[in-house]
Parts: structure tokens; C-alpha cells; sequence
């Protein structure tokens, strides 16, 4: 046993003294890199690069580099390189610095800095183009020997305020190490490219890297100030609606399905939304899920609106925008009127209308009193014949009377005719 613990201090003895050869000394002086350079590589791109100062004290020490971007936008990172590449926008120039440092003790004192820079291209103020945006979108392929999905490219921009009137404009974007300029445009009135569209792209819409466009232009009456800008391709991809949406109601269950959209996203990457209208009690529901179907409780004796929209989700890349919703479905009772049911109601409607105007034209001309006169109903009533019959006696009487020429004469007539007729 002493004997090992003996073995043991000397072994941890020995380990202390080499560790303490290892570290630099105090006094050990780290010197600024040299032959800092900065070159542009690509569109919006620049390579950093430098060497180690020859007259560094060469130990048994391990040296970094401590990398500081000025301009346009600050960043500070650390590498053990001697060149670094940087992503940038450039039409505001760049600037950055470079020291030495001990990479595995920050402790220790770095170098000095040492610094390079490039200026902003030349250009007039305010003849660069502004609200420059853009927005890709995933389609399918028809082609079978190219990939499967191709990704379209729209921008748009605005006329700098004041370019002259003959600026002409010019756009290119470039994706990793392919760069392509732009050959459909749209024009203002002064035919000045203000919009520029591919149809098809090298952009990898599940790829991490950002997307350059730059636009730069000519005129003879002024030098055209060149402009860069950097997109992430989540914040400007145009996600397709799903596909196929379908809805059916059984009972109380409304049940609703969908494929994925258009995309070279695997299936499991996409968050829905879907939107269920419900149109008599003019209320919407709207469910998220990660799936392709839902079922939902309704009311049976009502009509629904069924849409379903799309999102690529933080599993697959950081979250974007919604697609569109999809085109609306209706299900349920109460379906709406055909076109011709509605054409059979206003037509009834309308001769009604024409018959009630025409029965009270009639009425006021009294046109069915000239059409058709009253006819004459036979006298049927006793109390009238009864009166016809004592005025034909009352005349026979009177007739008798005057027909007697002497005064006795007539008294008698008048006897006998009333004798005749009581027999």
C-alpha cells in the first residue's frame, strides 16, 4: 500500500509540473494577425481572410482568432481559421477586425485589433430602388428528370424617388453557390422594371441558407446606386393550401379529411387549421392539429362551411406564415336554392303581381260589368203575383163601369160580372 501511494504522488506531481510547462508565460505576447484582407466572393458575400504574424513566438500554445464585423451590422465570433466567410448586405459598404487570441485561456490578454474595409459602391442617393419584397412558392414538377418540386420566385420593388425618368433595373438572386438573373419583368409606364418573376428556381425550399437578391440599374443621366437584401425562406415562403378536402356529415358527426399541400415537406412537418362555419347560427369554429382529419359533434338540421389551411411547423424549420385557406365546402340541410328554383319563384311572383294589377284596372274601369251585363230573373215571388192578379180585376172592373151608359145600368153589370166570376 505505501508503495502505491507513493507511485500515485509521484504520477500527480509529474502532471502538475507538465500542465504548469503547458501554460503560456505572463510575459508571453501575442501578436495582431497580418495581410487582412476582404474580398467579394458572390452577391451580398465576402471572404475574410489573414495570416499569423511571422514573428510570433512559436510555443506550445494553442492561438484562435477573435472576428468582429463593424459595419453594416455588428457581429463578434471566434475561429481558429485563417479566413472566414461572412453573408451581408454590402451597399452600405463593410467593415470588420481581426485579433489574436489564446483559444483555450480568454483570460489571458489577446492581441491588438487589426481592421480592413471596403466601401459602399458608388451611386447617386436615392436612385436605388425601396420596398423591395419577395415571396417563393412551392410547385409541383412536370418534368420528370428534374426534381420533383420547383420553387417559383416573385419581387417587387418601387422606383427610387429620384432616379431619372430612363432608370432601368436589373435583379438576381442567388442561393448558395447558384446565381441567376432575372428574364420576365413587369413594367411601370415609363416601361421601368418594377417586378420580376421565375418560374422555376435553385432554391431548396427545406435548405437553411438565406436567399440574396440584389438589384442594381442604369441611366445615362446618373450612376445607379446598387441595393442588397437578405430573405429567410420561411418568412417568405407561400405555403399551397391543402388538397382534396372533403366533408361528410353522418348523424350528429361531421367528419373532414385533406392530403397535404403541395410541398417537398414530409407530411409529419405541417400544422392545420380547419374552419367550420356554421351558417344559420353564424358562428365559426376553428380546431389545430397536426393531422390530416378531424371529426366534429354538429348540429344535424344545419348547413356548414368547411376550410382547412397549412403551416410548415418548428419541426422542419422555423415557423412561417398560413397558407390560404382552402375553397369552401357546404354540408348539411338547408342547401341553398338552385338557380332555377329561384328563377320558378320569381316567376310566379311576378304574374301575381300582374293578375292582382290587372284584376284592379278592371274593377276600376268596370270592364267585367260591359264584358258581362246582368240577366233577368224570372218573378218568382208570390206577394208579385198576388198584386199583378188584383190589378188585371181592378181593370176589368173599371172596364165594365165605363162600358154601361145609364147610371142603373152600370150597377147591374157590375152584379152580374161579379156573379160570373165567383161560378
Amino acid at each position: 500500500m505505501i508503495i502505491m501511494a507513493a507511485a500515485l504522488l509521484i504520477l500527480f506531481g509529474a502532471t502538475v509540473i507538465l500542465q504548469a510547462d503547458l501554460l503560456p508565460d505572463k510575459k508571453f505576447v501575442l501578436l495582431p494577425p497580418v495581410n487582412f484582407t476582404i474580398k467579394i466572393t458572390g452577391l451580398a458575400q465576402v471572404l475574410l481572410r489573414w495570416e499569423p504574424d511571422p514573428h510570433q513566438e512559436q510555443r506550445n500554445v494553442n492561438l484562435g482568432y477573435r472576428v468582429r464585423i463593424n459595419a453594416p451590422q455588428e457581429d463578434d465570433y471566434e475561429t481558429r481559421d485563417t479566413e472566414s466567410q461572412c453573408v451581408t448586405i454590402l451597399h452600405k459598404g463593410f467593415s470588420a477586425s481581426v485579433q489574436t487570441i489564446f483559444w483555450n485561456e480568454h483570460s489571458l490578454p489577446a492581441s491588438s485589433w487589426v481592421s480592413a474595409e471596403m466601401k459602399d459602391p458608388p451611386g447617386s442617393p436615392g436612385t436605388s430602388i425601396a420596398s423591395l419584397t419577395c415571396t417563393t412558392n412551392t410547385v409541383e414538377n412536370n418534368y420528370v428528370h428534374l426534381r420533383r418540386y420547383q420553387v417559383s420566385l416573385r419581387c417587387t420593388w418601387l422606383v427610387g424617388q429620384d432616379a431619372p425618368e430612363d432608370t432601368q433595373y436589373f435583379l438576381y438572386y442567388r442561393y448558395g453557390s447558384w446565381t441567376e438573373e432575372c428574364q420576365e419583368y413587369n413594367k411601370d409606364t415609363l416601361k421601368r422594371n418594377t417586378a420580376c418573376w421565375f418560374p422555376r428556381t435553385f432554391i431548396n425550399s427545406k435548405g437553411r441558407d438565406r436567399l440574396v437578391v440584389h438589384v442594381n440599374g442604369s441611366s445615362r443621366h446618373a450612376a445607379i446606386k446598387p441595393f442588397d437584401q437578405l430573405f429567410d425562406l420561411h418568412a417568405i415562403d407561400r405555403v399551397n393550401p391543402p388538397m382534396n378536402v372533403t366533408a361528410e356529415i353522418e348523424g350528429t358527426c361531421l367528419s373532414i379529411q385533406w392530403e397535404k399541400p403541395v410541398s417537398a415537406f414530409p407530411i409529419h412537418c405541417f400544422h392545420y387549421e380547419v374552419k367550420i362555419y356554421n351558417i344559420r347560427k353564424d358562428y365559426v369554429q376553428i380546431e389545430k392539429m397536426m393531422i390530416n382529419s378531424f371529426i366534429s359533434v354538429i348540429d344535424d338540421i344545419s348547413k356548414y362551411s368547411v376550410q382547412v389551411r397549412a403551416a410548415v411547423g418548428s419541426l422542419c424549420r422555423e415557423m412561417g406564415h398560413w397558407s390560404e385557406w382552402s375553397q369552401p365546402i357546404y354540408v348539411g340541410n338547408d342547401e341553398p336554392t338552385s338557380s332555377l328554383e329561384w328563377f320558378i319563384i320569381a316567376l310566379m311572383a311576378a304574374i301575381c303581381f300582374v293578375l292582382l294589377i290587372f284584376s284592379f284596372i278592371c274593377r276600376i274601369c268596370h270592364v267585367w260589368t260591359k264584358l258581362f251585363p246582368p240577366v233577368p230573373a224570372p218573378k218568382s215571388n208570390i206577394k208579385d203575383l198576388f198584386v199583378s192578379t188584383n190589378y188585371e180585376v181592378i181593370v176589368d172592373v173599371l172596364m165594365v163601369w165605363h162600358m154601361s151608359p145609364e147610371p142603373g145600368s152600370q150597377e147591374q153589370s157590375l152584379e152580374s160580372w161579379l156573379q160570373r166570376n165567383r161560378n
